[in-house]
């Protein structure tokens, strides 16, 4: 883009987030690209990023909604009768999705003055949820241009976000960054045409660091929340089986969350809590000196009772660009990456035997580990590159600011209650 590029408005549910350094990245690509920018948090973060200010939705000024929903209802009242008729007629997935969805009508209607102001060519919600509410709204108010991206927690958490299919079906396109995404988004019987599947990445691929020439004990690491989708409770039971057949091992698991104190316990239990190091949350740099040690990442995710679950969490990628070996579950979308017996191993959670002979020969088997390391790198530099893959999602923001006529295709106002 030149140097005047048309403004492209991001919206974040919290920008910039310590455990979502792979929007981080998207930015820095874009703005190494050229792209004119313009940053919103919408709860909490805020402050600058990479020397671009990022504005935040100050919640104090919630209160001028009683005087700005009238006048806004007044000139698209079309819009009001909309949203009520949602509201009665559908019920929300949880709580949390309500107000994740009322968190981005009230940054519409209270942001909309500005955006009618300093109109951007573009707005992007990063997030099917609040961000998308927002990009969606300003769209029915003034008609701005916008694209969303829909992650997992968007598609899959309780269901999916409420709103979700009113959001994306008016888009100008879909993003998201798994083909099983994309199928997730075709199976709402959202346009498939609109729908581009466009990775996440790396700003720089690390150098690769060799592989241990004695792995005994094996090094294990577990990059993840401490949340239910992480099956966290079955990889203490892969470390007993271990255990058990005695295979040496010290495991480090990188992370915070709730369930802290029942994992501790269980490995207590299990008699696994000398081997196992609970850090807590480390910051992204000691986060790759934990790569670096390790010789195998455990991914051991599995669909939640709530229905959540991973895409492909960005920590599989980045240890497989470092030559750090992978065994993951098959939920979700990680054989995306990690192919059986090509660029990693993949078992079952509820199979410790399997995660036992995978584990003992990736401790024994140098040639087997070395084939996989360098098939695993090839996939990171054809697929997990940041620059490449933000020329992609550039490449369809132009398309969308340079598509003909106004984005007024609104949707008739409901008159009537639905069945």
């Amino acid at each position: 883009m030149p140097a005047q590029s048309p403004i492209i408005a991001y919206l974040f549910t919290s920008f910039p987030k310590n455990t979502e350094t792979f929007l981080q990245r998207e930015i820095v690509a874009m703005k190494q690209h050229g792209v004119n920018l313009r940053l919103y948090s919408l709860w909490g973060g805020g402050g600058t990023f990479r020397g671009l200010p990022v504005a935040t939705f100050n919640k104090w000024r919630l209160f001028t909604l009683l005087w700005l929903i009238p006048s806004e209802s007044w000139r698209r009242p079309e819009v009001l009768r909309q949203i009520l008729h949602g509201l009665f007629t559908r019920r929300p997935p949880s709580w949390i999705n309500f107000w994740e969805n009322m968190l981005g009508a009230g940054f519409a209607c209270l942001f909309a003055r500005e955006f009618r102001r300093h109109p951007p060519a573009l707005i992007h919600a990063a997030w099917g949820g609040a961000p998308a509410t927002a990009a969606w709204l300003l769209w029915r108010i003034d008609a701005h241009r916008f694209s969303a991206a829909a992650h997992a927690y968007d598609l899959y958490e309780h269901g999916g976000d409420w709103w979700l299919n009113d959001k994306l079906e008016h888009a100008a396109f879909i993003h998201t960054s798994t083909e099983m995404g994309r199928r997730a988004l075709k199976a709402r019987a959202l346009p498939a045409a609109k729908i581009v599947c466009i990775r996440r990445g790396l700003e720089r691929l690390p150098t690769m660091r060799p592989l241990r020439s004695s792995r005994s004990p094996l090094h294990l690491v577990c990059v993840a929340r401490l949340v239910e989708k992480k099956g966290l409770d079955r990889q203490m039971r892969i470390y007993a089986a271990l255990r058990a057949a005695g295979v040496p091992f010290a495991a480090r698991i990188i992370g915070e969350g709730p369930l802290l104190p029942e994992l501790e316990k269980l490995a207590g239990h299990l008699g696994v809590a000398a081997s196992v190091t609970f850090t807590g949350h480390l910051p992204q740099h000691e986060v790759w000196n934990q790569l670096g040690w390790a010789d195998v990442l455990l991914h051991t995710g599995v669909i939640a009772p709530s229905g959540d679950r991973d895409g492909l969490p960005n920590v599989i990628p980045e240890a497989m660009s470092v030559g750090v070996l992978v065994v993951t579950s098959p939920a979700a979308a990680t054989t995306e990456a990690v192919t059986q017996g090509v660029t990693g191993l993949v078992a079952s959670v509820d199979a410790p035997a399997d995660w036992v002979s995978a584990l003992r020969r990736l401790s024994t088997d140098n040639a087997f580990a070395e084939k996989l390391r360098a098939n695993a790198r090839r996939w990171v530099e054809d697929n997990f590159d940041a620059h490449q893959n933000a020329a992609r999602l550039l490449a369809r923001f132009e398309a969308a600011i340079a598509a003909p006529g106004p984005m007024t295709n609104f949707p008739p106002a409901p008159s009537s209650p639905a069945p």
